[in-house]
């Protein structure tokens, strides 16, 4: 039945219905959903919300020393900018992907990459190696301003300096720049807003995790929760979907493609310890093949002056 027999304040209700959480997007015919302020008008917002699964107290539980006296970023992270930073990403399946076990596997795996690239833990550190993550919110003594002055579409800006910031460390000038406008904030011009805003920093990874280095290649994201399909290509690279292809698509040779070495073993260690801290378990990683990427060919081979790691 259409509308046209209808009277005024029964297509109003209609309408009003329609709009509403649950409602149905005609040209998907998928069910959208509205979960408060954390996820809106997304397939995704009908899942589970990160805070459903991950609150205040896992967080402390992972980074349970970040604010001792002897780290370098005391009073700079905390949850409340790591749920807000991801209001941009959950209605994209940022954490809200699959049911609540990959949902919390993907957090766990998220935060393994910060945690690891933020450490300032040791092997007798006081809590152990793994509780040191978000340590740092930019690089101590930086080598050079990473200044790519070959770049074109995002040229160094008079004055600032590229060097490690973030939750994932960002450097280079062409990194700042696309990162910048992926989440709408000039970080190219103004790069400090990583090491002065938690939540802008938190964005600026989960923005790296949620998007593909190159055009026709996975993001993080889609090879951690299935969305990826390897090719042919990809299987005789030995990239399969699961976590160690994240830090292929990350790293890529800095990383992967060198058998064991320790940085690969710090970020898959930090990921398993993560996952045991959020009741999950480190069984439920996967076998050693999906875990790791000592085995696999890069995506994308370094060049002698590129880093982004």
């Amino acid at each position: 039945m259409g509308t046209k027999g209808l009277g005024p304040v029964m297509v109003i209700t209609a309408l009003l219905l329609v709009s509403m959480c649950g409602s149905t997007n005609a040209a998907t015919k998928k069910k959208v959903c509205d979960k408060g302020w954390e996820c809106k008008g997304s397939i995704y917002c009908c899942n589970h919300t990160i805070s459903d699964y991950f609150q205040t107290y896992h967080f402390e539980d992972l980074f349970s020393k970040r604010n001792s006296p002897v780290a370098h970023a005391v009073g700079f992270w905390d949850y409340n900018s790591f749920i807000t930073a991801s209001t941009d990403f959950q209605p994209l399946g940022f954490g809200t992907t699959g049911g609540k076990l990959t949902q919390m596997k993907e957090v766990a795996a998220f935060l393994g990459h910060v945690g690891s690239k933020t450490s300032c833990g040791y092997g007798v550190a006081t809590g152990g190696p793994y509780a040191w993550g978000l340590c740092y919110n930019h690089e101590m003594s930086p080598s050079h301003s990473y200044c790519d002055s070959s770049e074109y579409v995002y040229p160094c800006t008079p004055g600032a300096e590229y060097y490690g910031r973030g939750a994932l460390p960002v450097y280079w000038n062409y990194n700042y720049g696309a990162i910048g406008k992926g989440i709408k904030v000039d970080l190219l011009n103004r790069p400090e807003y990583l090491e002065q805003n938690a939540t802008i920093a938190f964005q600026a990874a989960m923005w790296r995790w949620m998007n593909p280095v190159k055009k026709h290649q996975p993001s993080a994201h889609d090879v951690f929760v299935g969305n990826w399909k390897p090719t042919k290509n990809d299987t005789l690279a030995k990239r399969v979907p699961g976590f160690g292809t994240t830090m292929n698509v990350l790293y890529g040779d800095l990383v992967c493609g060198q058998h064991e070495n320790e940085s690969m073993n710090n970020i898959v260690s930090h990921y398993l310890y993560y996952l045991d801290l959020m009741g999950v378990g480190r069984e439920q990683a996967g076998p050693h093949e999906v875990l790791t990427c000592e085995e696999q060919e890069p995506f994308n081979p370094s060049s002698p002056s590129a880093t982004s790691s």
